[in-house]
């Protein structure tokens, strides 16, 4: 009902904008043009654009407008002389002509990169349009959005504790219905996962070291979460934050700022140059013969050579190769000095 009125009333805006413009003017292609104008211009602003033009950023409508106005502010000197002249097609010609020039021009502008006039363009930190003077330090700080598979891993609240991400964390809405599903589900381990996301939640929220926000912004459109989660980055100039490896490359192609802890946590693991020697358990076989398996506290797993028999055991090793794979780092190594140097865990 509140929708229905809206909109009766811009018509009614635009009725008499019309008519108002024809009296002035005795140019039926001009005053409609205008009212026409008037009328988007006005639901857009009554209604938010999100809900009538739900991939077209208010920046673009309101540039758009303006080029349009300035266009036909151009065309009224030509066309009124036109028309004085018996040239009324001609008229009728230059001015659609310039109100589509001057739409093309406004839309032109809206995509420049950095303007983010009601701050959900894309450009960067500090691009927003704000009035000289009253710039503020939240209007520097980016959005941190969390999909699921973060708040279920847990390390989001060791890392807010350290204070090393500023910024509202923001939770959405659709994210928070999935953990629950999932703290629903049949399956045990699920229901677990899904548990242990509330609960993170809950610590996070308690403890305060960081803001959490609940955003209830919804695309009905869409029904995956992961796209959902990249159309609000998108229009919010936020970064994602995630664990999941596809994700991550889905929101990259399309422009979108991610924040993997995944690759946080390899880039602070400890480096480890060939040459080097450690201790380390030897905790089971490895798929080649011979092979040992071992861990390090950060989890990256260690080959030991000529190690499969020394199963339980403490050895000194020596690092000989390091490969970098998409899952992580793996380190290979060989027992130091022969098989004789370890001690029994």
């Amino acid at each position: 009902m509140k929708h229905l009125l809206s909109t009766l009333g811009t018509i009614l805006v635009s009725s008499v904008s019309f008519f108002f413009l024809y009296s002035e003017s005795q140019n039926l292609v001009l005053a409609g043009v205008l009212a026409g104008v008037i009328f988007i211009y006005s639901l857009v602003l009554v209604l938010g654009e999100r809900k009538l033009f739900p991939e077209i950023k208010a920046d673009l409508v309101l540039c758009a407008s303006v080029g349009a106005l300035l266009g036909l502010s151009i065309a009224a000197f030509p066309v009124s002389l036109l028309n004085d002249y018996g040239y009324k097609s001609i008229a009728i010609f230059v001015a659609v002509l310039l109100f589509l020039t001057g739409i093309k021009t406004g839309v032109a502008f809206a995509k420049k990169p950095g303007l983010a006039i009601f701050g959900g363009g894309n450009g960067g930190s500090g691009s927003s349009f704000q009035i000289p003077g009253l710039e503020t330090a939240s209007s520097q700080i980016k959005d941190k959005i969390l999909d699921t598979s973060v708040v279920i891993d847990g390390r989001i609240l060791d890392i807010a504790d350290t204070h090393f991400l500023d910024g509202p964390l923001i939770l959405p809405n659709f994210v928070l219905r999935e953990i629950q599903l999932i703290s629903d589900s049949s399956d045990p381990i699920k229901r677990a996962r899904g548990r242990r996301g509330l609960e993170m939640l809950n610590k996070l929220q308690r403890k305060g070291s960081i803001e959490v926000k609940i955003t209830y912004t919804d695309y009905s459109d869409t029904r995956e979460v992961d796209a959902k989660l990249v159309k609000l980055a998108r229009d919010t100039g936020g970064a994602v934050v995630t664990n999941d490896f596809n994700l991550n490359k889905v929101a990259e192609l399309q422009g979108v700022r991610v924040l993997n802890l995944n690759n946080l946590a390899n880039a602070l693991k400890p480096v480890v140059l060939p040459g080097e020697e450690f201790q380390i358990s030897v905790i089971k076989e490895g798929k080649d013969e011979n092979q040992g398996i071992g861990y390090l506290e950060d989890g990256t797993m260690v080959v030991i050579e000529n190690g499969g028999h020394l199963v339980g055991k403490d050895v000194r090793v020596v690092v000989t190769s390091i490969i970098q794979t998409a899952a992580g780092k793996m380190i290979f190594t060989k027992v130091q000095n022969g098989n004789n140097n370890y001690n029994k865990s």
